[in-house]
C-alpha cells in the first residue's frame, strides 16, 4: 500500500499536492470549530468573543496561506516571469483594494475607532459591528429614524474612506455628547422660576453622569490639549418677536440620548403644569386666508 501510494505522488505530484492541501484545509477548520465552541462558554458574554473569533480566523488563513506556498512552492516558480510582468497592472486594477487594505491596517493600528464604536464614516452613523480587510461593517442609524436609534439596515464603508474624509467618532475617548432642548415661553412669564425649574429637572435627570463624565474628561485633557468645559447643565435665555426661549445644555450618554430627552420633556411639562399662573408655554400660529373669502370679506365691510 506504501509502494502504492509513493509511486502514484512520483507519478502524479501535482493532484497529490492538491490532495494534500484539501486535507490541510479540512483538518484546520476543523481545529478551528472545535477549538471556538470550547472557547464560547467562556468568552460569550463579553466583547471578547468577537475579538476571539477574528484571531482565529486571521490565524487559519496565516496557516493555510503558508501551507500552500510549502506545497506548490515548486510548481509555483515557472510563474515567477509572468507575474512580476502583470503585477503593474494587477496594482492599478486593484489600487482601491489597495489602499482599503491600508485603511485596515491603519484602523487597527491607529486608533481612529473600534467595535463597538458609533461613528460617522462615509456619510453613514452607527454602530461598527465588523471590521473587515475591505470594508467596515455598520448598524445604521438615523436617515428617517430620528434620536439615535438603528433603522436595521447595514451599511459598509470602504476602509480607503479614512484616507479622503473626516472620521467622526462619537466614543473614543468621551462616550458623552452635549446635547440641548428648547423651550418657548410667552412674554410675562416668571422666567427665573422656569429656569429653576429646568435646572433641578436637568440635575435630577442626569446628575448621575457628572462624577463619570468628569473622570473621563481628565484623562482626554491628559491626552489632548482640550479646555475646561463646563459639564453641569446649563441654561440660556434668548427671545425674539414671538417668544422667549429658554435653551437647556446638558451632558448624556451616546446611547441614552433620547430616553433622557423624553423623560426631561415629560418633567419639565409637568412642573410648568404646577404653575401655569406663573409660566406659560408659547407657539407659533397661523392663519391661512383663502383669497375668495378675503374679497367677500372686504367687499362686505365696504357695504
Amino acid at each position: 500500500m506504501r509502494e502504492w501510494i509513493t509511486q502514484y505522488a512520483e507519478a502524479y505530484p501535482l493532484i497529490t499536492n492538491i490532495i494534500i492541501f484539501v486535507l490541510i484545509v479540512v483538518l484546520v477548520l476543523i481545529i478551528r470549530r472545535f477549538t471556538l465552541n470550547r472557547l464560547y462558554k467562556r468568552y460569550k458574554a463579553s466583547e471578547n468573543w468577537y475579538v476571539t473569533r477574528k484571531i482565529a480566523r486571521w490565524m487559519t488563513n496565516f496557516i493555510l496561506g503558508l501551507s500552500f506556498i510549502y506545497i506548490f512552492g515548486n510548481d509555483l516558480t515557472g510563474f515567477t516571469t509572468a507575474i512580476g510582468l502583470a503585477g503593474a497592472g494587477v496594482t492599478y486594477a486593484l489600487r482601491e483594494v489597495i489602499v482599503s487594505f491600508a485603511g485596515w491596517f491603519a484602523i487597527m493600528f491607529g486608533d481612529f475607532f473600534k467595535t463597538g464604536d458609533r461613528v460617522l464614516l462615509g456619510g453613514s452613523k452607527g454602530d461598527v459591528i465588523d471590521i473587515g480587510l475591505l470594508r467596515t461593517t455598520l448598524m445604521e442609524m438615523g436617515e428617517w429614524v430620528d434620536g439615535d436609534q438603528y433603522t436595521g439596515r447595514i451599511v459598509r464603508v470602504a476602509n480607503s474612506y479614512i484616507f479622503t474624509s473626516p472620521v467622526y467618532n462619537y466614543s473614543a475617548d468621551f462616550k458623552f455628547l452635549w446635547d440641548e432642548l428648547h423651550i418657548p415661553l410667552h412674554f410675562g412669564s416668571d422666567i427665573l422660576l422656569a429656569k429653576t425649574i429646568v435646572l433641578n429637572i436637568a440635575e435630577d435627570t442626569i446628575g448621575t453622569y457628572n462624577t463619570e463624565a468628569e473622570l473621563e474628561w481628565r484623562n482626554m485633557k491628559r491626552r489632548y490639549r482640550i479646555e475646561n468645559a463646563s459639564l453641569k447643565p446649563q441654561v440660556y435665555i434668548a427671545f425674539d418677536d414671538n417668544f422667549i426661549t429658554l435653551s437647556l445644555r446638558y451632558i448624556v450618554d451616546i446611547r441614552e440620548r433620547r430616553g433622557v430627552k423624553d423623560r426631561m420633556f415629560i418633567a419639565i411639562l409637568e412642573q410648568l403644569q404646577q404653575v401655569e399662573d406663573k409660566v406659560e408655554l408659547a407657539s407659533e400660529t397661523f392663519e391661512i386666508i383663502h383669497e375668495e373669502r378675503q374679497k367677500r370679506k372686504e367687499r362686505n365691510e365696504g357695504l
